[in-house]
């Protein structure tokens, strides 16, 4: 089953896929650090959004929120979630706004969903054209160098009298600039069970080579990965927040 598939066939479930995640906690964060980098002004949108969790979070704290994904029932219910925000199908390699905003965000490390190192570079291009001048540019990483590819987090949950087990964790090969997620959903009903794998190509890159990329465009500043507090980045994990201000 393709990684498409799996998003489309289970949208359903996505939310429930993502029930352990603090969404208020890294809007929170992410919001916190706009106001410290930030313009001042308040237009958001959020790429790869999903649903739309952390847009209504935004909507919440007063933005003017807007969201793009590339899978159409995902969109629907964003919009559902939030009617009074706008949402459309692109791909956040090559996005254009009808007007420039003031944060735009990529949560979940979905920042590697950029197919290649050349897409992501578009994906940069396209996020500094969207911006107003001294807005800021947040997403969560991993560095390819620092993955544990034995490593992987698991979660449970209980929906509509069935048990869920969810499962991911980071692959990297070692070389190259393509690195996986593999995931893995049970559902067992009664005494029933399904069982999907999937396996998502992204993108892979050290945090030197995304520096590089982000040089021309943006001023950056790297926090350690914990929406409870700022931190800066202390250069020994390899996860962190970039926040990155349009120059």
């Amino acid at each position: 089953m393709s990684a498409n598939a799996l998003y489309t066939d289970l949208s359903d479930y996505y939310d429930l896929m993502c029930a352990d995640i603090n969404y208020q906690a890294q809007s929170n964060s992410i919001h916190r650090l706009h106001q410290i980098f930030g313009n001042g002004a308040n237009t958001h949108l959020d790429l790869a959004c999903g649903t739309a969790p952390h847009v209504r979070h935004f909507i919440d704290f007063g933005y003017k929120s807007s969201g793009l994904d590339l899978n159409q029932p995902m969109l629907d219910k964003a919009q559902i979630r939030c009617p009074e925000a706008q949402f459309s199908l692109q791909n956040m390699s090559e996005f254009k706004v009808t007007e420039h905003v003031d944060l735009i965000t990529c949560f979940l490390y979905s920042i590697h969903y950029c197919d290649g190192i050349n897409k992501l570079k578009e994906c940069l291009a396209s996020v500094h054209s969207a911006l107003n001048v001294g807005g800021i540019f947040c997403f969560n990483t991993v560095d390819k160098n620092k993955i544990d590819s034995d490593s992987f987090v698991e979660h449970t949950a209980t929906s509509e009298n069935s048990f869920f087990t969810f499962r991911s964790g980071w692959h990297y090969s070692g070389s190259g600039s393509k690195q996986l997620l593999k995931l893995s959903i049970e559902k067992t009903t009664a005494d029933k069970t399904l069982v999907w794998y999937d396996e998502h190509p992204m993108v892979a890159f050290s945090y030197t080579e995304l520096k590089e990329a982000l040089k021309p465009y943006f001023e950056i500043h790297i926090f350690e990965h914990d929406y409870d507090k700022i931190t800066p980045w202390a250069e020994r994990s390899g996860n962190a927040i970039f926040v990155c201000v349009k120059i």
